[in-house]
C-alpha cells in the first residue's frame, strides 16, 4: 500500500517555511477560538436550514475548530482535515440521522462528532468519561454502526440498505471508506455481494493517497455532476433495457464503448463490473460539486460508488507536508512547524522489537519482515530502510500477512508477522488453519497486548492469550521487562514452529537490554522474590506490579514468562508449599493464563486456595493505561486489595486463614 514518507524536523526549507509563516498569520487571524457560524450549528437538521452559500464558511470554522481542539486534546487529525468539505456536504444532502452514514475505521469522523451535537465535548476525546475515538452507537444516534477496524463500512451499510428495503423505508445507506480501508479484503467481498442487489447502497471511496490528482479538475467535475445526474442515468439504464431485448449486439456494443470512453477519464471499470454506478472522481474539497453530485446520486437508486479525491491534512500545512506524523497526534502548539519531539528515556516495546529485528536480519537472511500497514506503530521503519527486499507490508490485509508468512515459512524463511493483538483477531483462521496446523516456523510479535488506553475496546488486545492457549503447536511467551523482551523474540525465532511474543504499548520497567542474545528455556518460569504463605504468578506486564504486593505481603513472586506451555513443575512445587496461589494476567480470565494453571492443579488433586486475577468479563472504555489498569484491580493497589478481600472473605466464613495473610494484617 502506498504511504506518504515521513519527513524530518528539517523537511521545511526557506520558501516552505514562509509559506508556514504566512499560514500562521492566517491561523492567527481566522481561526480564533470564535466560530459565529459554527457554534449555531447543534445537528444536522440546523445545518440543512442554512444557505449553501454559507457552507465554504462553515468548512473554514470547522477546520479551524478541530486544529485548535486536537491540538489542546490530542487524538486523530490529520484524516478529520481532509474530511471537512465531505462531512459538511453529506449532512447537508442526507436527512441523517435517519439516512444511515457509516464511517470506516473512524479516524476521519471528528469532523462529523462535531457537527452532530458533540462539538464542546470534543476536547475530551480519547479521555476517560470521554468522547470515544471512533463512531460509538451508545455515544450518538448519528453513529448508526460501531467502528475501529477497517473494511467494515460497506458491508453493515448493505446490511442497513437491505433492512431498509425488507421494511418498505425510503432512507439510504452510505458507506465512507478511505485511508487504506479499501486493501482490505472484506471490503471488496461486501461489493462483491452489494452489485449483485438492487440495494439502495451508497460507496464513497475518500481517496487521500493523490495518485490520481491529474483526473481532478473542472471538467472531470462537470463530467460527474452530468454522469450522476438523474437524466443520464435515467437514460443510461433505459437504454440498456431497450437494446439488451431488441439489439443485444449493439447493446454488447454501446456497454463496451461506454466503458471505454468512461474508462478515459475515471478508473471506474472494475467498480462498474462490480454492479456499481461509478461517478469520479471528483474534488473532495469543492463543496459545490459534491453538494451538487451527492444530490444526484441521492436521486438514484440501486448501488452507486463516487470517488472523491481529498487532501490529508488540509488546510493546516505541516499536516499536508507530513499526514502520517499528524495522523494521531498529542497535545501540540498549531503555531509551529513541527510536533514537541518526545523526551529520551527508556525504550518502548516497540522499539526493542523493531531494534531486534534489524539485529536478527543481519545475523539470519532467513528473515523475512510482514506488517499489514503497520509499519510506524510496529516499530518496522527502520527495517523497511535497511532491508527493503525483506520487507512485506501487505496493507490493511491481517488474513494475507498471516498466510503470506505461511506461505514464505514454507519456502524455508523465518517470517517475522508484526500485528497488534487487536488486528490479529481477525486472521483466526489463517493462523489456525496456515500457521498452527501445519506447524510453521511463523514468528508472531505481538504488540499492544493488553489494555491500550486513549483507541478504546476496539484496539484492547484482551484475548490473545485466550484464543492463542487452545491452539496446538504453538509456543507463548509474555516479555516481564525488555530485556526479557528481546530475549525472547530470539527464542521464537530459533524454536522450530509457531511462536508468539506479546508485549504491551509503551515503556516497561527500565531494564537495561544486552546486545546478546540467548535462546530462554521453553516452558520454564523463575522465580523473582521468595517469600512464604502466598505465591503470585504473573505473566508479561504484570510482573512488576506482582512484585511490589509480594514486597508488601512477604510473598513468593514468580515470572511465569510462558503462557504456552506452563511451568507445570513450578506450579505444583509453588502450590506444594504455600497456602495461596494467585495469578495476574493482563488478559480476559476466561481461556486465560490462570485457566491452565487451574486446570493443571485440578488434574493433580490439590487442595490450594487459588485467586485468578484479570480483566474483567466486560469491554473497558478508553482512558489512560494507568487509569484502566487501576479501574481493571491490576495495578499494585487493586491486586493487593483483592487479596485483602480474599481475606475477609475468609475470615467471615470463619475458614482457616493463610498464616501470611494473617500475619500482615491486611
Amino acid at each position: 500500500m502506498a504511504r506518504p514518507s515521513r519527513n524530518t524536523d528539517d523537511r521545511f526549507g526557506p520558501a516552505t517555511s514562509a509559506r508556514f509563516e504566512v499560514f500562521r498569520q492566517e491561523l492567527l487571524m481566522n481561526y480564533s477560538n470564535t466560530y459565529p457560524l459554527l457554534q449555531t450549528i447543534d445537528n444536522p437538521a440546523e445545518l440543512r436550514a442554512l444557505p449553501e452559500d454559507h457552507l465554504s464558511r462553515l468548512a473554514e470554522e470547522l477546520r479551524g475548530f478541530l486544529l485548535h481542539s486536537v491540538s489542546q486534546s490530542g487524538g486523530h487529525l490529520a484524516a478529520g482535515l481532509g474530511t471537512v468539505e465531505l462531512t459538511i456536504a453529506l449532512h447537508y444532502v442526507f436527512n441523517t440521522p435517519e439516512d444511515r452514514l457509516v464511517w470506516d475505521v473512524g479516524h476521519q469522523a471528528y469532523p462529523h462528532k462535531i457537527l452532530t451535537g458533540r462539538r464542546e465535548r470534543l476536547v475530551t476525546i480519547r479521555k476517560k468519561d470521554g468522547l470515544s475515538a471512533f463512531p460509538n452507537r451508545d455515544e450518538s444516534p448519528y453513529d448508526c454502526f460501531g467502528v475501529g477496524h477497517s473494511s467494515t463500512s460497506i458491508s453493515a451499510a448493505l446490511g442497513m440498505a437491505i433492512a431498509a428495503a425488507l421494511d418498505h423505508r425510503d432512507t439510504h445507506a452510505v458507506a465512507i471508506i478511505g485511508d487504506g480501508g479499501l486493501t482490505g479484503g472484506m471490503a471488496f467481498e461486501a461489493l462483491n455481494h452489494a452489485g449483485a442487489l438492487d440495494a439502495n447502497l451508497l460507496v464513497i471511496l475518500n481517496d487521500n493517497e493523490m495518485s490520481i490528482s491529474p483526473n481532478v479538475g473542472a471538467l472531470n467535475n462537470y463530467l460527474a455532476k452530468v454522469l450522476s445526474s438523474r437524466f443520464y442515468s435515467s437514460v443510461r439504464q433505459g437504454s440498456k433495457q431497450l437494446l439488451k431485448r431488441r439489439m443485444p449486439s449493439v447493446w454488447e456494443l454501446a456497454r463496451r464503448a461506454e466503458e471505454h470512453v468512461k474508462g478515459m477519464v475515471a478508473p471506474g471499470t472494475l467498480f462498474e463490473e462490480l454492479g456499481f454506478n461509478y461517478i469520479g472522481p471528483i474534488d473532495g474539497h469543492d463543496l459545490g460539486t459534491l453538494v451538487t453530485t451527492l444530490r444526484n446520486l441521492r436521486k438514484i437508486s440501486g448501488p452507486r460508488f463516487l470517488h472523491v479525491v481529498t487532501k490529508k491534512g488540509k488546510g493546516y500545512l505541516p499536516a499536508e507536508l507530513d499526514p502520517v506524523a499528524y495522523h494521531g497526534v498529542s497535545s501540540f502548539d498549531p503555531n509551529q512547524d513541527h510536533l514537541p519531539k518526545s523526551k529520551p528515556g527508556a525504550p518502548t516495546y516497540t522499539e526493542i522489537f523493531g531494534q531486534w529485528l534489524c539485529d536478527m536480519a543481519e545475523r539470519d537472511r532467513r528473515l523475512l519482515g510482514v506488517t499489514p500497514a503497520m509499519r510506524e506503530g510496529s516499530g518496522l521503519v527502520e527495517f523497511e530502510k535497511r532491508f527493503p527486499d525483506r520487507y512485506f507490508d501487505v496493507g490493511i490485509a491481517e488474513q494475507h500477512a498471516v498466510t503470506l508468512a505461511a506461505g514464505q515459512a514454507c519456502e524455508g524463511y523465518r517470517p517475522v508477522v508484526a500485528i497488534y493483538s487487536t488486528f490479529l483477531q481477525r486472521a483466526y483462521d489463517q493462523l489456525i488453519h496456515d500457521v498452527v496446523l501445519q506447524n510453521l516456523p511463523v514468528l508472531f510479535a505481538i504488540d499492544r497486548a493488553g489494555l491500550v488506553g486513549p483507541d478504546g475496546p476496539t484496539h484492547a488486545g484482551s484475548f490473545d492469550l485466550s484464543y492463542l492457549s487452545c491452539l496446538p503447536n504453538i509456543v507463548i511467551m509474555a516479555p516481564a521487562d525488555e530485556d526479557e523482551c528481546r530475549q525472547m523474540l530470539y527464542t521464537g525465532f530459533k524454536h522450530h514452529g509457531p511462536a508468539a511474543v506479546r508485549y504491551p504499548r509503551g515503556k516497561g520497567p527500565g531494564v537495561p537490554v544486552r546486545e546478546e542474545m540467548e535462546a530462554l528455556p521453553i516452558g520454564k518460569g523463575e522465580i523473582r522474590l521468595s517469600g512464604q504463605g502466598i505465591a503470585i504468578l504473573a505473566w508479561g506486564a504484570m510482573v512488576t506490579p506482582a512484585l511490589e504486593v509480594g514486597e508488601k505481603l512477604g510473598a513468593t513472586v514468580a515470572n511465569m514468562r510462558f503462557v504456552k506451555p506452563l511451568d507445570q513443575e513450578l506450579i505444583l512445587k509453588l502450590a506444594e508449599t504455600h497456602e495461596l496461589v494467585v495469578t495476574v494476567e493482563e488478559n480476559a480470565l476466561v481461556g486465560g493464563a490462570g485457566s491452565g494453571v487451574n486446570q493443571i492443579l485440578n488434574a493433580h488433586g490439590s487442595r490450594v486456595s487459588v485467586l485468578n486475577l484479570g480483566l474483567p468479563d466486560r469491554f473497558l472504555e478508553h482512558g489512560s493505561r494507568e487509569e484502566l489498569l487501576a479501574q481493571a484491580g491490576l495495578d499494585s493497589d487493586g491486586i493487593f486489595k483483592a487479596i485483602e478481600r480474599l481475606h475477609q472473605g475468609v475470615a467471615s466464613s470463619q475458614q482457616r486463614l493463610p498464616r501470611a495473610i494473617a500475619r500482615k494484617k491486611l
